[in-house]
């Protein structure tokens, strides 16, 4: 009996469920008893969970002691978390200690080093921002020749060009016509872009091979520290720009 039960169900025409009709089409999709199904499963497993949270807040002891106790503090109503001490490292030290090895960041703060030294034997610093200024000193005899001087006429230029500390061409040479021949104004403003942009580079990677600095003798230190029959004293803790400093004892050896 039972066999010609489900032979008879095997010929049946599948059900299917009508889809939104055309009148009420602006109202969105037609909600499925499938999809009826997957939202009110979710729904009962949240309030199952909400009902097992509130019958844990219900038996927990008050007096019990819970670390958040004395890492939050109240304000204005609400718990928030204490601020913490300044960190040891910055995002680009740990992800730099974290993916690198010590030898690749002491290769890549010596390639930074040569660079750097490179620019600067064609940069030469002349017109840098932060570079010191020079003083140049003119003795004279008398306070009537101090009062009467003029730096213009002493360095035989024009008064506008005074501030230069280099190129600074004289009355004779701003009369000729040939020193200017060779040299126009988009020329000269194209190349002060130019060594603009070659000041910032090197900026930017002075400070990269700072960076690698502090992270190669942190990297170091941890290496040192991993010998923990070693006596050791500390003397300052670490920090972002450098790191932990200790005292080893003697070993003499063999």
């Amino acid at each position: 009996m039972s066999s010609y039960k489900n032979a008879s169900k095997s010929r049946q025409k599948t059900h299917k469920e009508r889809s939104q009709p055309q009148d009420r089409a602006h109202l969105g999709f037609l909600q499925k008893k499938k999809d009826y199904k997957a939202r009110a499963e979710d729904y009962q497993k949240k309030q199952n969970t909400l009902k097992v949270l509130k019958r844990k807040a219900l038996n927990r002891n008050p007096d019990e002691f819970y670390f958040n106790m004395v890492k939050t503090q109240k304000v204005d109503g609400v718990h928030k978390l204490k601020e913490t001490t300044e960190p040891k490292f910055t995002e680009t030290q740990l992800k730099m200690m974290e993916s690198q090895d010590l030898r690749y960041v002491n290769f890549k703060r010596t390639t930074e080093h040569r660079k750097i030294e490179k620019l600067k034997s064609t940069l030469h610093l002349i017109d840098a921002e932060d570079k010191p200024k020079n003083k140049h000193t003119i003795f004279v005899d008398s306070e009537k020749e101090v009062k009467e001087f003029d730096p213009a006429k002493y360095f035989d230029t024009h008064p506008a060009l005074l501030s230069r500390s280099y190129n600074r061409p004289t009355w004779k040479m701003l009369k000729e016509k040939e020193f200017f021949s060779q040299i126009d104004d988009d020329t000269v403003e194209q190349l002060g872009e130019e060594r603009q942009k070659r000041y910032k580079e090197l900026t930017k990677r002075i400070e990269r091979e700072k960076q690698l600095k502090i992270i190669g003798e942190k990297m170091e230190t941890k290496k040192h520290l991993m010998d923990r029959k070693a006596k050791k004293e500390k003397l300052a803790d670490e920090t972002k720009e450098s790191a932990a400093q200790y005292v080893w004892a003697y070993k003499r050896k063999k």
